[in-house]
């Protein structure tokens, strides 16, 4: 049976942490900052896990089960 293949850009967007759960980075932080406070700017630096309920599908696209 050959090796699953990892979805690159999948791998991309998502790490594992040392417990093992997915970290991701938050969204809308592309375009129109200007009108963003300053504190919800700073919040979406801040990566944040992946939910439970997705957690199994992104490990598939990664190769991890």
């Amino acid at each position: 049976m050959p090796k699953i293949k990892t979805r690159r850009a999948t791998a991309k967007r998502f790490k594992l942490t040392a417990s093992g759960r997915l970290k991701r980075s938050k969204a809308n932080k592309g375009h129109l900052l200007t009108r963003k406070s300053r504190k919800r700017k700073r919040n979406l630096r801040m990566p944040a896990l992946v939910d439970r309920v997705d957690e199994t599908k992104i490990r598939r696209q990664l190769g991890l089960q």
